[in-house]
């Protein structure tokens, strides 16, 4: 039984919590916030041991795993802690605010011998998994390109204003909704981005952080992509279409997937599956065990954060980079 810690109680932690009741090799034994009452609440909640320092609860638990889900300024060194302690860690998305601070947490793990795994859940949806079946099955003949659409209201008040500083989160909605999408593209893809060209805009009345962006990124295969995101005031829009010789597919993440037939879309029938938070707690304990290799490793978590530089670079130069 390995035992799990979680170090931050905010908005995700009830989905991981959840997962590890329905993993029988998985035991959640405390949780750590710097809001006292918070950890407390969710440890009342969910009959765990409540921490306001990490560290301590690495410490006194003893822990094999910990689930990492803090603000993003501060995962390199909770990931350096937990390397330290000899635990293996699940860290939430972005891996880190930078590609060198993704270098040191990499070599952390490596040093220590625990496994690094970065919450990159796009690749634990029946739909996408469905969707790159198809593709690489070759349905629908050779595919063309790919285009990728999300708007949420990114400024709301309730979001807590961490997320809007540069400084703390790396970036706005492209940093936190954007590598979900670069993700998705080269997960489905089998294919490293290797080039971007990109503007963004400046338009929200909170933080300094972009409201949205527009992106253009050719994959390592020549295959073009497009990802197109606001986070102003609007309609919600999460959908991934993938362009090929002899069809189309319409993929919603989290509500399913679609094929071209005839001039109009029919949705695909998907198997059941497990829920993506227990599907990633499964192939990290796999990986812990030795059974197979870490998907969402830190070094291919490292590439999202290597497109994001790219990106951000490419507004500020007006020119395209070479990831």
């Amino acid at each position: 039984m390995l035992r799990v810690v979680v170090i931050g109680a905010g908005k995700i932690v009830d989905a991981h919590l959840q997962a590890i009741a329905q993993i029988n090799r998985l035991q959640a034994v405390a949780v750590a916030d710097v809001q006292q009452d918070r950890a407390h609440e969710v440890a009342e909640r969910y009959g765990l041991k409540a921490y306001t320092d990490y560290r301590t609860m690495l410490q006194w638990e003893q822990a094999d795993v910990a689930i990492v889900a803090l603000p993003h300024f501060l995962h390199k060194q909770a990931a350096l802690d937990c390397a330290e302690a000899g635990c293996h860690m699940l860290m939430e998305k972005p891996m880190a605010l930078t590609v060198a601070e993704c270098d040191e947490m990499i070599a952390a793990a490596a040093k220590q011998e625990v496994q690094l795994m970065i919450g990159l859940t796009q690749h634990y949806f029946a739909e996408n998994r469905m969707a790159k079946e198809i593709l690489h099955r070759g349905d629908l003949g050779k595919l063309v390109m790919i285009s990728d659409v999300r708007h949420q209201h990114y400024f709301v008040e309730s979001r807590p204003d961490w997320f809007l500083s540069k400084a703390k989160a790396g970036g706005g909605i492209i940093t936190n909704l954007g590598a979900h999408s670069v993700d998705k593209i080269q997960w489905l893809l089998d294919s490293r981005i290797r080039s971007v060209r990109a503007q963004l805009t400046y338009y929200a009345d909170r933080g300094d952080v972009e409201g949205s962006g527009s992106i253009y990124a050719t994959t390592e295969a020549g295959i073009p992509a497009t990802i197109v995101q606001s986070g102003y005031k609007g309609v919600p829009v999460n959908e991934t279409h993938l362009i090929f010789t002899d069809g189309m597919l319409k993929l919603m993440t989290g509500k399913g997937l679609w094929i071209s037939d005839n001039g109009s879309y029919r949705q695909v029938p998907l198997p059941q599956a497990a829920d993506p938070y227990v599907l990633q707690l499964e192939d990290l304990a796999d990986a812990i065990e030795g059974a197979r290799p870490l998907e969402c490793s830190g070094a291919y978590a490292r590439t999202i954060n290597e497109v994001l530089e790219g990106i951000y670079t490419s507004h500020l130069t007006g020119k395209e980079q070479t990831v």
